[in-house]
């Protein structure tokens, strides 16, 4: 596909991002590809942090004086925005969190402790982050029930029909990531639901990597739990969103104890709050979900339509760049059927030298490791590839000093071995 302006996004919404426009290192302009892990923050979001600490902030639901009230307004403000954003049906559907680890966890100990017992199958797949692994390993541990993954398709997909072969009367939850942090597959999340639906067995949506992207509406997907970060889409860290339905979380115990949590407590026991107090047991992410609303409000303004066609345009060229480069292999499946994003490995070079040498030398920012994937890594006969992402900030220049960058460290390190040199 030949990369012309209406694939783009308006060059001018970068100086949205100081960071991104004054930052310098190894003496050049900062390349920001490390969005899977997190995003920058545009000045909007910074700029409403700052005005609610210097302005509005103090504890929320539990004042009756005026700076309680406003942050009170605000929090709950910023539940109701997030709640059109994702298409629920009701702000008491949605919880904060830490993160999206938060919200799987909080799923796995709340309704996976209570409902799952010995025998009860809990289907996943190998492509998944160690947040929708580790949990529910730990639940099988502790319930008796029992956890079977997903195999892939040689091109990184899921493998449809084994996943079909896997679903049975036995499975109770189906939890999987609608796009792989490593692979960069896009998972065909609205078949696994209606299929998972069909046995009568629930769906956890890991949408980390999807929310910030891709329109999502958890209505028209009948998810049943859906999870994501407020860090990788433009807002703060140390907050994220737990969407669950209505029925399903007023079934559920609360995970936490304390504050807020409660309508009343007794020496000899409690009644739980309604919803969404029930999981947010005390002080909550006050400042960082007001500040999520600004990062909706931002997305919104772009639009998630432009922003999928902008990171798709730079995924093609990255693509097609890296395609040529001899001894390269990308992970994951054709630019088609993923996201933005590439992993890439060499056989001959460690994925951190190559990162690090990236970034001191062309002040490129990837990630290098695992990727919290290392079942994964381990399938695919590797110990760690490398990671580069984008978002709407980034344009086709950077894939270029991408690409230069990697020929250039590549070129450092001898066929023969780690025989390495540095460009003067």
């Amino acid at each position: 596909m030949p990369l012309t302006n209406k694939h783009l996004l308006p060059e001018s919404l970068r100086s949205d991002f100081p960071i991104i426009t004054n930052d310098l290192v190894a003496g050049r302009p900062l390349v920001f590809l490390d969005n899977a892990a997190s995003t920058q923050r545009p000045r909007q979001v910074i700029e409403l942090i700052t005005r609610v600490y210097e302005h509005d902030y103090a504890n929320v639901h539990r004042g009756i004086h005026t700076l309680s009230e406003r942050s009170t307004e605000l929090y709950e403000q910023a539940r109701e925005k997030i709640a059109v954003f994702l298409g629920a049906a009701h702000a008491r559907e949605i919880i904060f969190t830490q993160g999206t680890t938060g919200s799987i966890n909080l799923v796995a100990r709340s309704w996976g402790e209570t409902n799952l017992r010995p025998g009860d199958e809990i289907l996943t797949t190998v492509m998944e982050h160690h947040s929708n692994l580790v949990p529910w390993q730990q639940v099988a541990t502790k319930t008796g029930a029992i956890l079977r993954h997903v195999p892939l398709t040689d091109d990184g997909r899921l493998d449809m029909s084994a996943f079909q072969k896997l679903l049975s009367e036995r499975t109770k939850l189906v939890a999987v990531a609608s796009v792989s942090n490593t692979l960069g597959t896009i998972n065909p999340v609205a078949e696994i639901i209606t299929q998972a639906h069909a046995v009568g067995a629930l769906v956890l949506v890991d949408a980390a990597q999807s929310v910030p992207h891709l329109a999502t509406d958890v209505v028209k997907l009948d998810a049943d739990f859906l999870a994501f970060s407020g860090h990788k889409m433009l807002g703060p860290s140390g907050v994220g969103v737990l969407y669950g339905k209505e029925q399903l979380l007023d079934a559920m115990p609360p995970f936490l104890g304390g504050g807020s949590m409660i309508n009343e407590v007794r020496l000899d026991g409690f009644t739980p709050a309604e919803l969404p107090a029930k999981f947010e047991a005390g002080t909550p992410p006050i400042v960082p979900a007001i500040a999520m609303s600004a990062a909706v409000d931002y997305l919104q303004s772009v639009g998630l339509a432009a922003i999928h066609r902008h990171e798709m345009a730079l995924t093609q060229l990255a693509y097609d760049a890296l395609s040529q480069i001899e001894g390269l292999r990308i992970l994951g499946p054709a630019p088609e059927h993923r996201a933005g994003l590439i992993s890439f490995a060499f056989e001959r070079i460690h994925a951190h030298e190559f990162a690090q040498v990236l970034n001191d030398q062309f002040g490129v920012a990837v990630r290098a490791g695992h990727h919290c994937t290392q079942p994964l890594h381990k399938l695919l006969g590797i110990s760690a590839s490398t990671r580069a992402s984008f978002y709407l900030y980034n344009r086709p220049e950077e894939i270029d000093r991408l690409v230069e960058g990697i020929r250039i460290v590549q070129a450092m390190f001898a066929p023969q071995g780690r025989r390495r040199t540095r460009p003067q």
